[in-house]
């Protein structure tokens, strides 16, 4: 294999795990821009929703690979969005909205309450064990110009432009999204200005929750179910969130290429062992809040006193 390929390899496999980073650290980054607050329970929900999906596709799935297979994959993916953002909306409800008044670490914790009560459940109620997803497809690899490239990857782009795009349009065109905006701006005088603020939460809620699940359950298919599957792949989108500047949309999708064409590269280019790849967001995260710690496209924001 040329230099070249093995840079667009590279590229690939970089790219198709960036674009997972980005579509969970669109959720941080969105409850962020709304209540300036960090939901630590974002990971657990995007397991919460993998188990979900997983369950949903081998309950109606079949025993052969076929259209149907893959028509059962999407329904299977769409009720564990719709599992996560209800459970988003109920966690918003429960654990964060009696907290907004009082001190910011206050809703902090309970976040990592929740995090902890999401994840020791999964595992009391569907064991420790990890489950596999089974491919809808044949996933044997498609050799172009030396790139190898699989259709889990290729599924992996498509879905993550079509929710980006997705998402960004209904943010900057939607009534909903304006909505967001305003809130996200300053909350009381959307109040004033007739915007139910609530209801604008839950809504953020559920769209990031969503697509944590959605993150959740393409990732399945290679690293299987577990209960804590979504704590280090949590914290990492979070990494990426900051990166590109917590609170920004564009930002955040930014943050998720970029770490993973970072952990990709730095594995393959720079020879560090793939046992400490995970490492590689967290010296990222460190450079950016020394040099820029707005994020790449965050703007300074002036603390009111």
């Amino acid at each position: 294999m040329g230099s070249s390929a093995e840079f667009f390899q590279h590229l690939m496999n970089g790219m198709t795990l960036g674009g997972i980073y980005a579509l969970i650290a669109l959720g941080y980054t969105m409850v962020y821009g709304i209540l300036k607050f960090i939901n630590f329970a974002h990971g657990d929900i995007l397991m919460v929703g993998s188990y979900i999906g997983l369950f949903t596709f081998d309950a109606i799935r079949g025993q052969t690979l076929g259209p149907w297979t893959i028509v059962a994959f999407f329904i299977a993916m769409l009720a564990g969005m719709l599992f996560s953002a209800g459970l988003g909306m109920a966690i918003e409800r429960i654990a964060y909205k009696p907290l907004r008044k009082a001190t910011r670490l206050a809703p902090l914790l309970s976040a990592i309450g929740v995090s902890f009560i999401l994840s020791n459940m999964a595992a009391w109620m569907w064991g420790t064990k990890s489950r596999k997803l089974e491919y809808p497809f044949d996933n044997t690899p498609l050799h172009i110009g030396g790139v190898s490239i699989t259709p889990h990857q290729i599924l992996i782009l498509i879905v993550v432009i079509i929710m980006m795009v997705s998402l960004k349009l209904f943010v900057d065109k939607s009534r909903i999204g304006k909505a967001m905006r305003a809130t996200s701006l300053d909350q009381d005088t959307a109040k004033l200005m007739g915007i139910k603020a609530d209801r604008i939460i839950a809504i953020t809620f559920a769209i990031g929750s969503a697509l944590a699940a959605t993150a959740g359950f393409l990732i399945a298919l290679e690293i299987k179910v577990y209960p804590s599957m979504g704590t280090m792949t949590g914290l990492k989108a979070f990494v990426a969130a900051v990166v590109g500047g917590i609170g920004n949309i564009s930002g955040a999708m930014l943050g998720g290429i970029l770490l993973g064409l970072l952990e990709t590269f730095g594995v393959a280019l720079l020879g560090i062992p793939y046992g400490l790849r995970d490492t590689i967001a967290f010296v990222a995260l460190i450079i950016i809040l020394l040099v820029k710690p707005e994020g790449l496209l965050g703007k300074v924001e002036k603390e009111k006193v």
